[in-house]
């Protein structure tokens, strides 16, 4: 690898992580000695990339550093289709036009147009939107910005055994299963977390009042309680 290639590589390394991370890892990603990584990172910061940290500490890219366009390799390129694809089958018709914006950014972004390539490429998705069509219009819209923004949402909800109930929450995740998207939140009414089946949501609404804690330690805390370990 040569040594412009091997720069690159070690901002994309950086890039990859929201945390200082070591020399001795960096080195280990790279395949190189932690001497190099020092001495690649101050021909990084001559170069005027805003690199945090210093050698016994960790290195992090200064937020909003923005790097020139591009190549993708062929991988990188598929992985990219494939998860635009795959979003536009979970019925959110709002993120589905933004994948599609952000691939046509990327593709014209790079050194060389690859709107083609991307058109070409042979990975598919099956369409999981059985189960979003029912459900109102604009709801995991809804449900993402609350997230977003940290705000309290009013539910009306039915159980598996068809119970219902008003429930306020403070939606912190949406996961995304086969046949199911799930909000996780904690419940006013419980005085806990719990987990919400979208298709079981009869109404929701957002009034625009934050919650009193913020969303990053709430994750944590759910995290905790179920026993998943940080990303």
């Amino acid at each position: 690898m040569s040594r412009t290639a091997r720069l690159f590589t070690l901002l994309d390394a950086l890039r990859a992580h929201r945390r200082p991370v070591a020399a001795e890892q960096l080195a280990q990603d790279l395949g190189v000695s932690v001497r190099t990584i020092y001495r690649d990172m101050q021909t990084l910061a001559g170069l005027g990339a805003p690199i945090a940290g210093e050698a016994g500490v960790g290195y992090v890219l200064t937020p909003g550093f923005f790097l020139p366009p591009l190549m993708f390799d062929a991988d990188e390129l598929e992985a990219l289709v494939l998860g635009a694809r795959w979003v536009r089958g979970q019925g959110d018709e709002a993120l589905a036009q933004a994948a599609d914006r952000a691939l046509a950014k990327i593709a014209t972004a790079s050194p060389k147009d690859m709107r083609e390539a991307m058109a070409n490429t042979g990975l598919w998705t099956h369409s999981t939107t059985g189960s979003a069509g029912s459900m109102r219009a604009g709801l995991l819209k809804m449900l993402r910005e609350a997230i977003r923004h940290e705000h309290k949402l009013a539910l009306a909800y039915t159980d598996e055994q068809g119970r219902t109930s008003e429930r306020t929450v403070w939606p912190i995740g949406l996961a995304f299963f086969e046949r199911t998207r799930m909000v996780i939140a904690w419940c006013e009414l419980r005085a806990d977390f719990r987990h919400f089946r979208t298709d079981r949501i009869a109404q929701c609404e957002c009034g625009g009042e934050r919650y009193p804690q913020r969303r990053a330690a709430l994750v944590k805390a759910w995290r905790r309680e179920q026993e998943i370990s940080e990303e």
